[in-house]
């Protein structure tokens, strides 16, 4: 079951557990803090399983008719059941509802990390299509893919 979170605390506690428990793709102390305080300001939607959240994620505009998501993370544990593909499709939803027309995505380019190969996998899956790349908007190490969709 998917549900939005309003209260800025439960969105900061949420965010933290989950970010946390996925330190394969938020390693960067700096980078996760930033997103779990950054979280109590978006939209916010949250993943529940058995009276406990597995997943989250986070909304923010990026120009009058687009959003991007901003942030998303699903226990490991939890993979592969159906929760992500919940969350993505509760923000698009909500963002259409509220009248954008396109919602982004950026993430390290397929090809680099296994474990990004997965997430690339995922969002094409919920139907992203490639954008651009962008070879050092993090680092050479680390090449930007923007997916995105239209609402």
């Amino acid at each position: 079951m998917v549900v939005q979170i309003q209260d800025k605390n439960e969105k900061m506690a949420i965010s933290r557990r989950i970010l946390e428990a996925l330190r394969e793709w938020f390693e960067v102390d700096e980078s996760r803090e930033k997103y779990i305080a950054e979280s109590a300001e978006q939209l916010f939607w949250a993943a529940e399983e058995n009276g406990e959240y597995i997943g989250f994620l986070c909304l923010k505009e990026t120009g009058r008719d687009t959003v991007e998501l901003a942030v998303m993370g699903v226990l490991k544990s939890c993979h592969r059941n159906g929760a992500g593909r919940a969350l993505v499709e509760a923000a698009k939803e909500s963002a259409r509802a509220a009248g954008y027309s396109f919602m982004q995505v950026k993430t390290v380019q397929m090809g680099k990390y296994e474990d990004y190969d997965r997430t690339n996998l995922f969002y094409l899956g919920c139907g992203f299509k490639e954008f651009e790349v962008f070879p050092l908007y993090w680092d050479e190490d680390n090449p930007c893919q923007i997916y995105v969709m239209a609402l």
